[in-house]
């Protein structure tokens, strides 16, 4: 494997070469509040990815994978956000759940569904949130029992469910032990969306699009091998996914966060924000900011090097979180009063409207902050648990 400024290099020019021709106008597209841009676009973009072997570039190389080190992979996600390449939207299937399976899947479901999220083949969605367990995901409700024939029939609710309208499969954390409580009992199944018994609701957002939905399972339908791990084992291997869910793409996404600060602080010099001595101090914050989370995010890919962020990912969470949301609540202090009217109509918004309405939810999805500051408490600082009814 070449060095990683070589790796660098490659990851570059190849992304130079292939964002031009029929690729050229994805430059920026999709992201958040922007999910709906392009979609069968950028899905025929990241099939030439992994046409030319740039998916998965992580994994071993026995699952498909490059097995690029850690630097290097570092590297490939800081050179496609530099180069404003595409949204992508295989992130859950290769970020989240390809992992997962290297982890704890049998040899069988690595061999079903590895190649087939390496080739773009198969979307991915996380059916982890309900009604009633969000971030306090052991208080999951959906359940999925065995019937005569082996297979579980799941019945329940996921909502926040992130893309599923585009989902060919979601991986779901069931209760399928009758009586247990919180995360005792829960097993993680990988289902199916295109099946009776499974209606997809996409949920309307403030940015006016649809990213995530609602989706509803009643008497839906797997076989009884797609059980990653052991029954009643699903919260150790949901726990395990999270955990991957804050890797190194992160290092990625700090990329377009520095490339929006940018955005803002030239805004702000073109329409005469910056003569105030707040805006200034706003901005000056945002940028030590940046680099304290870029700091941060490299602390914590110690434990990525060891197989998966600790709880010390929490910390990362919070920081991004936060100074993201207060990012969009800066873009729209520089945009003054202009910032109040829409760009057009019936709700077309500019970039800096769509930048604040969806960073309010950056403190909420993938563990609130509440949430991460208890982990934080109990799991790093070894403080009391919280009370719990």
């Amino acid at each position: 494997m070449s060095s990683v400024e070589e790796f660098r290099k490659e990851v570059r020019s190849w992304l130079r070469a292939r964002l031009s021709g029929e690729f050229a106008d994805l430059r920026g597209r999709g992201g958040p509040g922007r999910e709906h841009e392009a979609f069968a676009e950028r899905l025929a973009w990241e099939r030439r990815m992994a046409a030319e072997g740039w998916t998965c570039v992580g994994w071993p190389e026995e699952y498909g994978g490059r097995g690029a080190s850690l630097a290097q992979q570092i590297a490939f996600h800081e050179e496609y956000a530099l180069a404003d390449a595409p949204a992508r939207v295989n992130h859950i299937g290769e970020q989240l759940l390809g992992p997962t399976l290297i982890a704890f899947g049998t040899p069988a479901q690595r061999d079903r569904f590895l190649p087939r999220i390496v080739a773009v083949e198969e979307l991915w969605c996380q059916g982890y949130s309900e009604p009633d367990a969000g971030s306090d995901l052991a208080g999951v409700r959906t359940k999925a029992v065995r019937d005569d024939g082996g297979d579980w029939v799941i019945t329940g609710q996921k909502t926040w469910t992130s893309l599923a309208h585009e989902s060919d499969w979601c991986f779901v954390v069931a209760r399928t032990e009758p009586g247990s409580t919180r995360h005792h009992g829960l097993s993680y199944l990988l289902v199916p969306l295109d099946q009776p018994g499974v209606e997809i609701r996409p949920i309307t957002q403030l940015t006016g699009t649809s990213e995530f939905n609602e989706v509803f399972f009643d008497e839906a339908r797997t076989d009884a091998a797609h059980i990653v791990g052991a029954p009643g084992d699903g919260w150790r291997v949901a726990m395990a996914t999270l955990g991957f869910e804050r890797g190194v793409s992160t290092l990625g996404q700090q990329v377009g966060f520095r490339r929006e600060l940018t955005a803002v602080t030239e805004l702000a010099k073109a329409n005469g924000a910056a003569a105030d001595p707040l805006i200034r101090d706003r901005i000056a914050r945002a940028w030590t900011g940046l680099e304290t989370i870029r700091c941060n995010a490299l602390r914590m890919l110690d434990g990525v090097a060891a197989g998966a962020p600790g709880p010390e990912a929490s910390i990362g969470k919070i920081f991004w979180a936060t100074w993201h949301r207060e990012l969009g609540e800066l873009a729209m202090a520089v945009c003054g009063a202009d910032g109040m009217l829409a760009a057009g109509e019936p709700y077309d918004l500019t970039d800096w409207q769509r930048l604040f309405l969806f960073s309010r939810a950056d403190t909420i999805y993938a563990g609130s902050n509440e949430i991460q500051r208890n982990v934080i408490a109990e799991r790093v600082l070894g403080l009391p648990k919280e009370a719990r009814s």
